[in-house]
């Protein structure tokens, strides 16, 4: 019975060349058998799928006859189009490291790098506005201070690694039923390096890495909002041949009791008395500057917004965002017999 390639790939007959050679990465991955979990029977048939469908040729048999004759007149199928993996895998345009990487060791060697922190900040809603510098001291792994590093004892000479002959690396082979496969690995001895020191630092024990307190100024900048990170690149966890982490501040504001933040403005409700709005006044208003003195005019209305230019968010050093101020006219909920008689003769006139 012949067998749906397309179908056993998980991909559309009108698929790509790249679509089918994903389709086929992801199931090496998967049921490749020297995993724990690997499926033998299935990897045989992606593989026999692949090898027909990423040949233009036999796609294109295999999809006029339903299955793929070769180069000799005979069909093309069970695990014949995957033979052959000991002396070089016949049909297959991929190079067998980027998919089983994970199994057999990849062939690149990525920079080691040390863990990221992260710590919360609380700052005023004042301070996120005007921006303000605050101190932070962690325990964390630092590079060494007395050795800067190297892991030698100051003085010390260095000689070359032992298990890996100064080379930094190592390498291993590795057996499998697809053949043998050699692999290259970091000296853990040397971290790499390919030297050790004749005497460790005392203080770091040879690792070049130290646990210390550390103190860090942090720059908190003008207009933060809640829950933005500040990272500190390199000021997280180091680790010995490797670049250190990053170190993120998340920054909490606290809320104010009067304003809000409207990107560069500032925001603020204020009461107004009707007869106020009506005739116009000067009221007293505190602001992050302090106490100013605004002008109500006459007749203005319930929502309206006044603007005090540069009393909001510093945007340069001499440039600032504005105040914005929403008018909210108070009507009274009682009147006196006088106050309700002039409000009859407000009536009377057509107010």
């Amino acid at each position: 019975m012949n067998k749906d390639y397309y179908k056993i790939l998980g991909v559309d007959k009108k698929a790509s060349k790249t679509d089918i050679k994903k389709a086929f990465h992801k199931l090496a991955h998967k049921y490749h058998p020297d995993k724990k979990d690997g499926d033998e029977a299935k990897f045989k048939e992606a593989s026999e799928a692949y090898s027909v469908l990423s040949d233009d040729r036999k796609r294109s048999e295999y999809d006029t006859y339903g299955q793929s004759f070769g180069g000799n007149g005979a069909p093309q199928g069970g695990f014949g189009g995957f033979s052959g993996f000991g002396q070089g895998a016949q049909g297959f345009d991929f190079d067998l490291g980027d998919i089983f990487g994970d199994i057999f060791g990849g062939r690149g060697q990525r920079q080691k790098r040390g863990s990221d922190i992260s710590v919360d900040i609380e700052i005023s809603f004042a301070e996120a506005v005007f921006g303000i510098e605050r101190k932070i001291v962690l325990t964390k792994n630092s590079t060494c201070s007395v050795c800067k590093g190297t892991g030698a004892k100051e003085g010390s000479a260095m000689e070359t690694c032992s298990t890996c002959n100064g080379q930094g690396k190592v390498h291993e082979t590795k057996q499998s039923f697809l053949g043998s496969f050699s692999t290259v690995r970091t000296c853990e001895k040397c971290q790499g390096k390919g030297k050790i020191p004749k005497e460790k630092c005392k203080e770091c024990r040879g690792d070049g890495i130290a646990r210390k307190q550390e103190e860090f100024k942090i720059k908190i900048p003008a207009g933060i909002n809640n829950g933005e990170m500040i990272r500190l690149t390199g000021a997280g966890e180091a680790i010995p041949d490797g670049v250190p982490g990053d170190l993120y501040i998340k920054i909490h504001v606290t809320p104010h009791k009067i304003f809000k933040k409207q990107g560069v403005d500032l925001t603020m409700d204020l009461g107004v008395k009707l007869t106020d709005a009506l005739l116009g006044a000067e009221y007293n208003v505190e602001t992050l500057d302090g106490k100013i003195e605004i002008k109500i005019p006459k007749g203005v209305t319930h929502g309206e917004i006044l603007r005090v230019k540069e009393k909001g968010v510093p945007i340069t050093d001499r440039k600032r965002g504005n105040l914005l101020i929403t008018l909210n006219i108070k009507l009274p909920t009682k009147l006196s017999r006088k106050a309700k008689q002039l409000v009859e003769e407000l009536k009377n006139e057509g107010v």
